[in-house]
């Protein structure tokens, strides 16, 4: 028998084909399968492959390829694979999975076992020995499920191997904790851990382990080990009786997440969704998941649970971004092709966030190819815009560069007014984000961004206004339990105003807020029951409130200059992803959040029961640089819980405190791009919350659809409002136009989403109610007699559909469609003449509406070829905005036409809007 494997393998050896003799190969794949890729090689060279074709179902092959060897070439293409190679006749090319075929024995294969006792091990070692397994031998058992793990390397010198993995409870989806895993005829064994992981030695070659326990049936497995691999599997509970072992797949994230009110969007199915001059926008689709609104078409920011605008904190890799619009809210500021994932925190924020009362948008950015060139480009009729990725360390380091900008004024010579037609409008944005992993312990990534927007609504007043931002974060992993990241980040928001008119009143306007943040944020693993994340940051806010000077030689405006502002914000917090059972989990954490308001400034102080006017003045305080005006702190609560009831049905529930300190400055119903930012101080309080929310989460048809119902109630205080006919910009005694009241807001929210097949896409349903109430012993500081009356963002039905339906693997149909109440408006109700003068009498505060606003969409895309083995991939989006053409309000005002008062309503789209982009993606 030795003789006749020497002469066997020697014949093999002669056969074998030589290196040094091989033509040079150049090659391109795209992202082709392995049969198609063996296919192009046996096209462009004289070998000939022999494999079974159902081992590469799921495998493809991307790459460019320079005057290889074939030996270099498979080395390659298979080196992330289960596949070996062997090379016989020349030309005559063997693929094998998990095992290879050698040429040669080891020296000393037939020379008797040398036994090596350790501690943990009683293991037969023979160098670099080949892994035979006797398939056909009686003394394998045929009712034994025979598992391959690994891929068989000739130059490992190891004779052991790792096993590990996690073992499930196939009733329940829990973990299987305490099972005992024993391995035949060497005494080697482990305990699976609480969250049913293990890792287990095992000589290499064929081992038979034994999965036991009291409350499970027992399984056996022939495990054939080449290498280090993971296997999962499932156990049935010992009552069931089943006679064999079915594996169990993650239950959808949705119902094991413990967090309740997250919505996540998925950035690569945006692209079917039908917008606006077929731009694709994260924040458009964000606005119609249940809980999430916008003001209307011309209105920057989104509301959120019944939430302001400036209630939002956005997210971009760390750092704030103050406005993610462009054109008054019609385009996002955040390029979609260099986003990477979205999640929206809505009612339980994490204990690590804060200084906002309603959500958090995280958004994080793609890592740049770090193996080859990459990218992604469109245009449209309205914008360009291109990404690259730049690898520059090969399996280290990247580069990710994007670009945006309009060419185009398209969108105001559709508006439906003269004057706006003659108007002028571009933007730009731009990111840089740079990769880097130095080790398996640390790794950076630096980002940077930039947008503007200039335009030019009338002849006379140029309007300006920029984003900037840039951030740091260092991760670092300290060992297997504690991980952390440092962050440092710094943005900037300004705006600016030029007024050139006929008189001599011209003038050029500024505003900017800054902040710098510093983040530290820790993660401690301590077993598979707890998750600890814990951390501080620092914030230093900087405003400059505005100011305003002469433009020209001949401008009589006076220079005025409005005192800077500047306060610290910090904050410890600790959270607990504690699991109490394998069904009933909690996340508790508490957040102290700490401000300080800090000079140079100057502070009114007013009588304490008299309404703040300058009669109640009683004292102006000067602070020095740096002192301290007014502190506040507070402790923010922050509990969720989950309960599974069954491994597809779960229920949810939380209460989120939260504090702001800062304060955006907007009198008109919608925010706007020039609307200031205001700091806590002595006479401003910061804004507080509570929300508590409850939902039932149910998935089924095997998770092809989710449906979820949250339910939520929020009370806020010092909520800040306004008198009417305030004065926000360049006042230096802004408190005196301000109120602060209570605010609450309660509503539902419905989901139905169908994840998979030929028709995809989501339901939506809120119903939602916000209301303020502004009460005080003092009448001017009293609205609508001190009663709750409606917030400006109350819109009790919002229904949202977004649908795709794939005609063919190229061409599909989709559509948006949406309604939402009009929002609230204050209307004049009666007019009377003083003097000669005509005067108006208005309702109370919001007592009225807008006309309820719908719109329907509908796209056409068609996607390119689906070879793979193309430089690059395309698609074209063939769209129509408002296909229905209703002239949905953006306001209403009341003009006085011949001694009458007449409502009249300004709209931004009136007619369907088509338009055609091409995308193109390498």
């Amino acid at each position: 028998m030795k003789k006749l494997l020497l002469v066997i393998f020697f014949l093999v050896s002669l056969l074998s084909f030589s290196q040094e003799s091989e033509a040079r190969i150049t090659i391109i794949f795209d992202a082709v399968s392995m049969v198609e890729a063996i296919a192009m090689i046996e096209a462009k060279t004289d070998y000939r492959f022999y494999f079974i074709e159902d081992w590469f179902t799921n495998t493809a092959v991307s790459g460019t390829f320079q005057e290889v060897t074939l030996q270099e070439l498979l080395q390659e293409i298979l080196k992330d694979t289960l596949f070996n190679y062997n090379t016989i006749e020349d030309t005559k090319v063997i693929l094998t999975k998990y095992n290879r075929i050698y040429n040669e024995l080891p020296n000393g294969f037939f020379e008797p076992e040398v036994i090596t006792n350790t501690t943990k091990l009683n293991t037969i070692e023979k160098a670099e020995a080949p892994i035979f397994y006797n398939q056909n031998s009686s003394q394998v058992s045929k009712k034994i499920e025979t598992v391959r793990i690994g891929k068989e390397n000739k130059s490992s010198p190891r004779n052991t191997f790792v096993l590990e993995g996690t073992i499930t409870n196939i009733t329940n989806g829990g973990e299987a904790h305490n099972v005992a895993i024993t391995v035949a005829g060497n005494g080697i064994g482990t305990v699976t851990n609480q969250d049913g992981s293990y890792r287990i030695s095992l000589p290499k070659g064929m081992n038979v382990i034994t999965a036991s326990s009291l409350v499970f049936q027992d399984v056996k497995k022939r495990i054939i080990l080449y290498n280090d691999g993971v296997l999962d599997f499932g156990l049935s509970e010992a009552l069931e009786g089943l006679d064999e072992v079915v594996i169990q797949g993650n239950i959808n994230q949705v119902l094991k997440e413990v967090s309740a009110g997250v919505t996540k969007v998925d950035v690569e199915q945006i692209k079917n969704v039908p917008l606006v001059l077929g731009e694709r926008d994260i924040f458009k689709v964000a606005a119609t998941m249940p809980g999430i609104s916008s003001a209307g078409e011309g209105a920057e920011g989104y509301n959120v649970r019944g939430g302001k605008v400036d209630e939002n904190l956005i997210l971009l890799d760390d750092g704030v971004i103050y406005n993610p619009s462009h054109f008054f809210g019609i385009f996002s500021a955040i390029n979609p092709f260099s986003t990477d994932e979205v999640t929206i925190y809505k009612g339980h924020v994490p204990a690590e966030y804060g200084g906002r009362l309603s959500s958090v948008f995280d958004i994080r950015t793609q890592d740049a190819s770090v193996d080859k060139l990459a990218g992604e480009a469109s245009i449209g009729l309205v914008t360009s815009n291109v990404l690259l990725e730049v690898p520059v360390v090969k399996e280290k380091a990247g580069l990710l560069v994007g670009i945006r900008a309009t060419y185009s004024d398209i969108i105001l010579r559709n508006l439906d007014n003269e004057e706006l037609e003659k108007s002028e409008a571009s933007f730009y944005d731009a990111i840089l984000k740079y990769y880097h992993e130095i080790n398996d312990k640390n790794s950076i990534r630096a980002t940077g961004y930039f947008s503007r927007d200039d335009f030019s609504i009338t002849s006379d007043s140029v309007f300006g206004y920029s984003n900037r931002m840039a951030s740091l974060r260092w991760d670092h992993t300290f060992d297997e339990k504690n991980k952390g990241a440092f962050i440092v980040s710094n943005t900037q928001y300004k705006f600016d105003i030029e007024f050139d008119g006929q008189t001599n009143r011209n003038f050029e306007l500024g505003y900017k807020v800054n902040e710098t943040e510093l983040k530290l944020n820790l993660v401690y693993k301590a077993n598979s029951r707890h998750k600890i994340n814990y951390g501080l940051s620092t914030k230093l806010y900087g405003i400059e409130p505005g100011f305003i000077r002469p433009l020209g030689d001949n401008s009589q405006v006076i220079l005025n200059t409005i005192a800077d502002e500047q306060a610290l914000e910090s904050a410890l917090f600790i959270s607990d992803i504690f699991k109490v059972t394998d069904r009933f989990s909690v996340e508790a954490g508490i957040r102290f959040s700490f401000f300080a308001a800090l000079g140079a400034s100057t502070q009114n102080v007013y009588e304490e029961d008299a309404p703040k006017n300058d009669g109640s003045l009683v004292e102006t305080r000067e602070y020095g640089s740096g002192e301290f005006i007014k502190t506040y702190g507070y402790p923010e609560f922050r509990i969720a819980s989950r309960y599974l009831l069954t491994p597809e049905l779960s229920i949810k529930a939380g209460v989120n405190t939260s504090a702001q300190y800062i304060h955006r400055l907007s009198t008109n119903t919608t925010a706007a791009p020039i609307d200031t930012w205001k700091l806590s101080d002595l006479n401003i309080k910061p804004q507080r919350a509570v929300q508590y929310s409850v939902g039932v989460f149910k998935n089924f048809k095997e998770n092809m659809y989710e449906l979820s119902a949250e339910g939520y109630y929020k009370r806020s205080k010092d909520i800040l409002d306004y008198k009417v006919g305030a004065e926000l910009l360049l006042n230096e005694e802004l408190e005196q136009e301000v109120l602060q009241g209570e605010g609450k807001a309660y509503g539902i929210e419905f989901l139905l989403k169908k994840t998979s097949g030929k028709f995809s896409g989501w339901l939506a349903y809120t119903y939602a109610r916000s209301f303020v109430k502004l009460d005080s012993d003092f009448a001017e500081e009293r609205v609508n007699n001190g009663d709750f009356f409606r917030s400006n963002y109350d819109r009790p039905h919002d229904v949202s559909f977004v649908g795709n339906f794939k005609l063919t693997e190229r061409f599909s149909l989709s559509g948006n469609f949406v309604y939402q109440t009009g929002r609230p408006v204050t209307v004049p109700t009666g007019n009377f003449i003083v003097d000669n003068v005509e005067l108006l009498t208005f309702s109370d505060r919001n007592e009225f509406r807008i006309p309820d606003y719908y719109r329907l969409d509908l796209g056409f895309n068609v996607e390119g070829n689906h070879k793979k083995n193309k430089l690059a991939h395309s698609f074209w989006n063939i769209s129509v905005y408002n296909v229905l053409g209703r002239n949905n309000p953006y306001s209403v005002f009341f003009v006085n036409e011949g001694g009458e008062i007449k409502a009249k309503q300004a709209s931004i789209f009136t007619v369907p809007v088509p338009t055609i982009s091409y995308n193109i993606k390498f």
